[in-house]
């Protein structure tokens, strides 16, 4: 194992932080830290930077994916090469010699002491909250999508009970959605493209209430329809795709009311039943 001991202090403790000492290079370096309180505060930055980087991390790995994307991937083709024969190629095996691991430390530590320096001294937690406090954020009108898409499992996992009022009680839904949501509708015909009405709910989407249309096929894949009245006009009236994991989702915008079709991410016909919705709806 390399010799922490000619390297920097920020280089030593970036090691113990990322668990790459041994017990008695630990024990040094825990010995310094409880003596050396400019140590401390070294390697108290080095640590809020490091907890800063995975956050930022999750956060990146918990946006969602452009539905586009997802069909891509899936839709690309196999590498002809079978795997049988990459594997009778001949590796290489790569050994750098100690002045060349010496220097790439030296090199990993000088782009590790850059990003410390940056996040160390970027604000806090306690600062940005402050801030965003006193200024708050307008309010996000994608905010419903969430609970869309938490309703939308729901559904998946309750196939026996996907509505509150069944298609055959269609004045009902007509009359019952309109006052509850405030929005005139009229229920798309998809059974040309092999989608059933079975009924409707009332749900609810940032706190306001949503109209959700419900349609299977005889695959016993579900999508909906759900609409409400607009807090805040869209920037744009055109349609946009995204995916939620499992979910796929097209929202729309026509006439102060906001649509999202929700359904299987695998479909790779929602965008062109989103328009012929917006049609008939």
């Amino acid at each position: 194992m390399l010799d922490l001991r000619k390297l920097p202090l920020e280089a030593q403790l970036t090691a113990l932080l990322d668990g790459e000492v041994s017990p008695e290079q630990r024990h040094e370096l825990e010995q310094r830290l409880a003596s050396d309180e400019n140590a401390r505060r070294l390697h108290e930055k080095l640590r809020h930077g490091a907890d800063f980087g995975r956050r930022r991390l999750d956060d990146i790995l918990r946006e969602p994916v452009p539905l586009a994307l997802v069909r891509s991937i899936k839709s690309t083709q196999p590498p002809k090469t079978s795997i049988a024969q990459r594997a009778t190629r001949p590796q290489v095996k790569l050994a750098p010699s100690g002045p060349q691991a010496l220097a790439a430390a030296l090199i990993l530590f000088a782009v590790g002491c850059g990003i410390g320096y940056f996040v160390g001294t970027a604000p806090d937690a306690d600062e940005i909250a402050t801030t965003a406090t006193t200024n708050p954020a307008p309010a996000n009108t994608n905010d419903w999508l969430g609970d869309v898409t938490a309703y939308q499992r729901l559904l998946i996992r309750q196939p026996r009970h996907l509505v509150e009022v069944p298609a055959s009680q269609a004045e009902e839904i007509s009359s019952w959605l309109t006052t509850a949501i405030g929005v005139p509708f009229r229920v798309p015909d998809l059974s040309a493209e092999a989608w059933t009405f079975q009924g409707a709910r009332v749900i609810l989407g940032d706190s306001r209430p949503v109209g959700q249309l419900v349609y299977s096929n005889a695959d016993g894949d579900i999508i909906s329809i759900c609409f409400r009245k607009d807090a805040q006009p869209p920037e744009t009236d055109d349609f946009k795709e995204t995916i939620k994991d499992e979910i796929g989702l097209v929202t729309w915008h026509n006439a102060g009311t906001s649509y999202v079709l929700a359904g299987p991410s695998a479909e790779a016909t929602l965008g062109q039943l989103a328009m012929e919705i917006a049609t008939a709806i």
